[in-house]
């Protein structure tokens, strides 16, 4: 049992400081309270989302991106009206209060309520070559690539049964046959899987178009079969409801450096000499929230990249919304990744 003491924190302290209680603690939400205990604010994850949107530092005092006005509950509050707060406010946890306002506990929804059960099915991308990695993928899929004792791609599916999601789709093409083998219907975690066999590589939405026209849910998450990531997947598919897009892509910031000094001119007079700066861009991190309503559009025989297709929808007019990451994550791409993985795999229970 976590303790909820260890989610307090000072108006002083940092956004880096906030991100790494969400991320220890595991309870979704930092309490920032004053000398004497009382309240100020609290910072959740979409706060940490927002804030990075608006390219806030990690040095940004948690007084600045904390939410002020935070519903909360007291001391004297029984658990059935602690538990009616929540689901009217759409909470996870929640600040318990005494008589002056000073933090006496925190409740959480997973607390109160049994584990919740994810319908919203899962399509894992599991068909690519990996040629990057050859000569290890000569004799087998990269998905099947061990990080530790186990496959990347059952290290997915791990993380998303931990979340409560049970019915998952892979897309296979290479070495098709060795990840049906491996994973068959998902009976021996206790889930559904199902297979999209692409009679020839589709891309990275393409094999959508193989999915089943009655899925149970009007969205579905989509992930490439050689991430690596402690998100938690849930956040990703509050923050698309929340948002109202068509479609949510998960953004890591990456930086740039320039390796000489750049110049800025006026024909030929220089102005400034700026020595290696340093660029920060978004850039895709592989994991999805589609509306069902999009799925219907692909046919499942056309090769078609998932950015592609997202940028026809922003064409259209239609909401496409970007969910920053700052959790740990690696693209099993190239060998040095793979390396980093099975260096870091301690860390990634």
């Amino acid at each position: 049992m976590r303790d909820w003491k260890n989610v307090l924190l000072k108006k002083t302290d940092t956004m880096a400081a906030a991100i790494k209680s969400l991320e220890s603690e595991g309870m979704q939400i930092a309490l920032i309270i004053d000398g004497q205990g009382k309240l100020l604010g609290t910072i959740t994850d979409g706060d940490i989302r927002r804030a990075l949107i608006q390219q806030h530092s990690m040095d940004t005092l948690a007084s600045e991106i904390m939410f002020e006005e935070p519903v909360v509950a007291f001391s004297e509050d029984s658990s059935d009206t602690i538990l009616t707060i929540m689901k009217n406010s759409n909470l996870n946890q929640i600040p318990i209060l005494d008589a002056d306002r000073c933090v006496v506990g925190l409740e959480t929804l997973q607390r109160l309520l049994k584990k919740e059960k994810m319908d919203t099915p899962v399509c894992l991308m599991a068909g690519g070559f990996g040629k990057r990695l050859l000569p290890l993928t000569a004799s087998m899929p990269k998905p099947l690539l061990k990080v530790g004792s186990r496959p990347i791609l059952e290290m997915i599916l791990n993380r998303f049964i931990k979340a409560g999601f049970h019915n998952f789709f892979i897309s296979i093409y290479y070495k098709a046959d060795m990840v049906r083998e491996y994973f068959g219907d998902g009976g021996k975690w206790g889930v559904s899987i199902n297979y999209l066999c692409e009679k020839e590589p589709l891309g990275t939405a393409g094999a959508l178009g193989l999915l089943p026209k009655n899925l149970p849910d009007s969205k579905i998450i989509v992930m490439n079969g050689d991430l690596i990531t402690k998100v938690d997947f849930k956040h990703i598919l509050q923050f698309h409801n929340e948002e109202g897009a068509v479609a949510t892509m998960c953004a890591r910031e990456y930086d740039f450096q320039v390796p000489y000094g750049v110049i800025k001119a006026e024909g030929s007079s220089v102005k400034s000499v700026q020595e290696k700066p340093i660029h920060s861009f978004f850039v895709n991190a592989g994991i999805y929230v589609l509306n069902s309503t999009l799925v219907k559009h692909i046919d499942g025989r056309s090769f078609l990249d998932m950015t592609n297709f997202l940028e026809q929808q922003i064409k259209n007019g239609d909401h496409v919304s970007m969910f920053p990451m700052h959790e740990y994550w690696v693209d099993i791409g190239r060998a040095e990744e793979y390396k980093r993985a099975n260096k870091d795999v301690k860390d990634l229970s």
